[in-house]
């Protein structure tokens, strides 16, 4: 076993809770100071680059790395509630910090990296503001989710490995400091895996390419590598082409119950504006404020009857995940979480636009980013339709 091996945790629960609820006070504060910038970051489509320094300021970017290696390494439930909160303020900032923690929890979990190589990434993501993220979908193939190699190619040389290839959106590229890029090798036996790129590398490019409709502050840009060499150990985990692929239904279930929180957020940023605007608009032929009117509470209600389901559904199966009280489809199940939980976030989102029309579609007023941005729910690995097929196989009994 590894050095690496014998100081990291066998699962993700948290080994102490006493800095929690500093935590999520501070994460409170922070994301009523990023809603303030949100809309023009938005408009804009710049990066909120001072977002990352407050978030570092505050010790935030280190909850996925382990106790041992100097981070917080908070459970499933904790780092959920951590990004619904930040993405109450600002989506893009939070799902950017969400691809971050993932890959913080992922490599801590598969323990394939270099000791000495995660050691450094850790340090520097503690130390400074240090962010990675995967780069895997290109031009040609689209989502590697749905199967394919990558055209991205790895060739082994004496000085290590030299990386070439186009990546497509690429959250969080102005500030990443590392990207795992997906890449097969030239061997005879080819082999197909992760990579890790340090940003500041000869031959690496990004290419301004993002204008989305929603979440148009993550900087999902394009990475182009042209024989970028990296060292031997920053091949951090590649295995040969026809040996099966890996599935770890932890890092599955992370992944799915972390996006659903996300725009669990979202739509509950959308929510709180729309309280606050019926209490705040008195047609003159009303006399009182809209709030009053029982179709807008019977709509209302709705809402939040979709956002508790949405809360007990992703907290619950954390909350067991946290406990190591889990199914061995766990990954499955919380793939049904994202699926129903996006799926009610968009409608309670749709519900608000319904009631208040022309303004909530204004530029001037946050709704009708909170739309767009919610709409993106849909766009993340895996998507509803392979969602419901596996579930349908599953419950078939098809392989």
């Amino acid at each position: 076993m590894s050095q690496l091996e014998q100081a990291l945790p066998d699962t993700f629960i948290t080994k102490s809770l006493e800095t929690i609820p500093n935590i999520f006070h501070q994460v409170e504060a922070l994301a009523k100071d990023f809603a303030t910038r949100a809309g023009v970051h938005d408009k804009d489509a710049s990066f909120p680059f001072e977002n990352f320094t407050a978030l570092y300021e505050a010790g935030l970017l280190s909850l996925t790395i382990p106790r041992e290696l100097g981070g917080q390494d908070l459970g499933l439930e904790s780092i959920c509630r951590v990004i619904e909160g930040i993405a109450h303020g600002d989506a893009s900032t939070a799902l950017v910090l969400t691809m971050h923690y993932l890959q913080h929890a992922h490599a801590a979990r598969s323990r394939r990296w270099y000791p000495e190589v995660y050691k450094r990434v850790c340090r520097e993501s503690i130390e400074g503001i240090a962010l990675l993220n995967a780069a895997r979908v290109e031009p040609e193939l689209g989502t590697p989710a749905r199967g394919g190699l990558p055209a991205t190619i790895a060739e082994r040389t004496t000085e290590g490995w030299r990386l070439t290839g186009h990546k497509q959106y690429t959250t969080g590229s102005p500030i990443l400091s590392y990207f795992v890029v997906w890449a097969r090798t030239t061997e005879d036996e080819p082999q197909v895996g992760n990579f890790l790129v340090k940003r500041d590398l000869p031959g690496l490019r990004i290419v301004e390419t993002w204008d989305h409709l929603g979440m148009r502050a993550t900087g999902s840009h394009d990475l182009i590598l042209e024989n970028v060499l990296i060292p031997s150990e920053y091949a951090v985990d590649i295995r040969p082409i026809s040996a099966a692929p890996s599935f770890d239904p932890l890092i599955s279930a992370w992944g799915s119950l972390t996006v659903s929180a996300l725009y669990l957020g979202v739509a509950s940023a959308a929510r709180d504006w729309l309280i606050k605007y019926l209490w705040e608009r008195s047609p003159s032929n009303l006399g009182e404020p809209l709030a009053t009117l029982p179709r807008f509470q019977t709509a209302v209600g709705e809402m939040e009857a979709l956002l508790f389901a949405n809360r007990r559904l992703i907290y619950s199966l954390a909350q067991d995940i946290d406990k190591g009280e889990y199914e061995p489809n766990v990954g499955l199940q919380a793939q049904s979480v994202k699926y129903l939980t996006t799926t009610n976030s968009i409608r309670a989102v749709e519900i608000a636009l319904e009631l208040t029309g022309n303004p909530g579609l204004l530029k001037k007023n946050p709704l009708e980013r909170h739309y767009r941005d919610v709409l993106c729910s849909r766009i993340h690995t895996p998507q509803n339709d392979v969602i419901c097929q596996s579930l349908g196989k599953s419950a078939l009994k098809v392989k």
